[in-house]
């Protein structure tokens, strides 16, 4: 599966710097521990949970787990009988044992260049712990779903972090996402709570938060859903003099001396409006008031292996979100790692990932895979593009960022405009740079390697999804050489194969179906509330298999290319061999298609365009509107 030998033409090599500390310092160790991973999982898995705190110790095999439908219900166990907490893993272990109170978890970088803030792990544990005892007052328990629907703010880690420190279930949803995608996500999930912020700024763009939230509450009453307590974060309102008892929300967390400035840039006046903040004080609750004189101890609820931590929705070929549901133990382990050994921390290292929490990529490599290893992460509010296009090479500079980790999309973008907004600043700083979200074509492969990281850095290119919890074909630093537009080797743990239409595996170089064979500690573990939907969709087609929905090719030297998802190809082959009555009716030219911002085509809305229906239903997860009217003018005209 893995090759004996490296090959040697054609790919790019780490510098022997970086080679030197590398936890994984060449492909021979890379091939030596990823045998290990697979032979002896028990042993490999447990000398990485030395590292971490148990309340009580697991008993029997490390994995337990079935995946093959046609021999009973699919499950994953990972080490079940132990008990442990994910917050006080992350924080309290780092603050008292290791001795990094003082060490910063987090700069957070406002949108407006300026608006900064930093938070050492100390501070974090405190700040957490006194929300946590916040949720306990508003009645929330072990088990329960907490919904969270933030910016990116300090705060946002903050009330993740609370709910798991009692035991409770975060779901967390974009601040991107309209009225209606959180109202289907607090009901799918049954939330008990929800957690606001008044507004935040994308740019030049103000995006009213509790307005929307109020809209998501109002649909849930009217679904004979009420939730009974919303807890709203003052992120943008203006600090005021005195205060009405109850029909407004308490003063904002910090000043924002930008909010009503008249702004001077390229000789244009810039207002900053106030954001608008309905206030219900049956339901809302004001953040700031709720922490004034809680204790900054809270101790921990202890957890089983297999409890829930968090649930995030994902987008269903149906147009229904699916809950993906990740569990305590595997998960942490397994982000812990993956952070450590593809990114290469070393203590020393300031790491900025510049995905939103909102997404898987937030949660695995923002919050728990950075502060389970005690790292300084950098927390950016903000777009790549404002209030201009060498923002994020401006940050990189500030902070002396070493490891980034950003999205084809992103690097794409920044790609128009050249190389000289980058080298207006110097990156000296960087030692590795890594992709995620979807497969990075090449041409952009080599300008991320040779304009940003100046033919310096390894490129990791990460392949995983939201049900995978963390990277399963990756690149690492120092160990793989790197060939542009591949996502290289598996991880430790994770069995790849590629199967043909029947099902067969293939051997050697071929193009079919991407599945694993065996489960990783961080896997999925159930659709949230739909058991049967996870088999269905991830273990029906294949029995025995996990089956990942994408394409994938491997060459002659072993690696994987991820190709896109099956579903979304259409064979295009002459009228004789597809035969007649497969032809399609009309054949439209789309120069681009609705995508989500993880790069799924949206195929719910081509039905709806190729019907001519303009009723398309919820938009919030598009990656690009215009597509949408694209799509319209090139329709067929004898389409129905």
């Amino acid at each position: 599966m893995i090759p004996d030998k490296a090959p040697k033409e054609d790919v790019f090599h780490a510098g022997g710097a970086l080679k030197k500390n590398a936890h994984v310092p060449n492909f021979e160790n890379y091939k030596e521990l990823y045998l290990k991973s697979i032979e002896n999982p028990d042993e490999f898995w447990g000398d990485i949970a030395k590292d971490f705190y148990w309340k009580s110790k697991h008993t029997g095999q490390f994995l337990d787990y079935n995946f093959d439908v046609t021999k009973g219900e699919i499950y994953i166990k990972c080490m079940e009988g132990a008990t442990t907490n994910i917050c006080y893993n992350v924080l309290d272990r780092n603050v008292h044992e290791r001795k990094l109170g003082d060490k910063v978890a987090f700069y957070w970088e406002g949108n407006e260049p300026g608006d900064m803030m930093k938070v050492t792990y100390r501070e974090l544990l405190q700040q957490v712990c006194q929300f946590a005892n916040v949720l306990k007052s508003q009645e929330v328990k072990k088990g329960d779903r907490v919904s969270i629907y933030m910016p990116m703010v300090v705060e946002l880690v903050v009330a993740m972090l609370a709910c798991v420190r009692i035991g409770a279930v975060h779901s967390i949803v974009f601040a991107g996402f309209s009225a209606e995608s959180l109202c289907d996500r607090i009901l799918n999930s049954q939330c008990s709570l929800l957690i606001t912020a008044d507004g935040f700024y994308r740019g030049d763009k103000l995006i009213n938060l509790k307005v929307i939230a109020d809209d998501a509450l109002q649909k849930c009453r009217d679904r004979s859903f009420p939730v009974q307590r919303c807890i709203m974060l003052k992120h943008l309102s203006k600090e005021v003099e005195a205060i009405p008892l109850v029909s407004q929300s308490p003063p904002a967390k910090r000043p924002c001396p930008d909010l009503q400035q008249e702004k001077q840039r390229d000789g244009v006046k810039k207002i900053r409006p106030v954001p608008q903040v309905p206030w219900n004080p049956e339901v809302d609750q004001c953040w700031h008031s709720l922490l004034s004189g809680v204790s900054d101890e809270c101790e921990p609820e202890w957890c089983d292996s297999e409890d829930p931590l968090f649930i995030l929705y994902t987008s269903g070929s149906t147009g229904k979100p699916k809950g993906v549901l990740h569990t305590v133990s595997g998960y942490m382990l397994y982000v812990a790692t993956t952070f450590k050994l593809v990114f290469d921390y070393q203590p020393d290292d300031v790491y900025w990932c510049t995905a939103d929490i909102g997404w898987i990529t937030g949660h695995s490599y923002i919050t728990y895979g950075p502060l389970a290893n005690g790292a300084t992460s950098v927390l950016f509010e903000g777009l790549p593009t404002y209030p201009d296009v060498s923002r994020m090479w401006e940050i990189v500079d500030k902070y002396q960022v070493t490891k980034f980790y950003t999205a084809p999309t992103a690097i794409r973008l920044l790609m128009k405009y050249g190389s000289e907004p980058v080298q207006k600043y110097n990156r000296e700083s960087l030692k590795v740079l890594g992709t995620v979200g979807e497969p990075i074509n090449p041409e952009a492969w080599q300008w991320y390697y040779s304009v940003v990281g100046e033919k310096r850095c390894p490129v990791v290119d990460t392949f995983w999804q939201t049900e995978t919890g963390g990277h399963v074909l990756t690149p690492l630093p120092a160990a793989t050489p790197m060939k542009p537009g591949s996502a290289t080797f598996p991880f430790f743990g994770v069995v790849p194969a590629i199967l043909n239409e029947s099902g067969e595996e293939l051997e050697g170089p071929c193009e079919g179906y991407l599945v694993f064979k065996q489960p990783w500690p961080g896997v999925m573990r159930t659709v949230y509330g739909n058991h049967q939907r996870f088999e269905t969709t991830y273990f029906q087609k294949f029995p025995g298999y996990y089956v990942t929905g994408d394409g994938c090719h491997r060459d002659k030297d072993g690696y994987y290319w991820i190709t896109g998802r099956m579903d979304d190809m259409l064979n295009v082959s002459v009228r004789e061999k597809i035969g007649a009555i497969a032809t399609p009716d009309f054949i439209q030219n789309a120069p681009s298609l609705p995508k989500t911002r993880s790069g799924k085509i949206m195929r719910r809305v081509l039905r709806k365009i190729a019907r001519n229906e303009r009723d398309l239903g919820d938009l919030s997860t598009l990656a690009d509107s215009s597509v949408i009217e694209q799509l319209f003018l090139n329709r067929c005209c004898g389409a129905v």
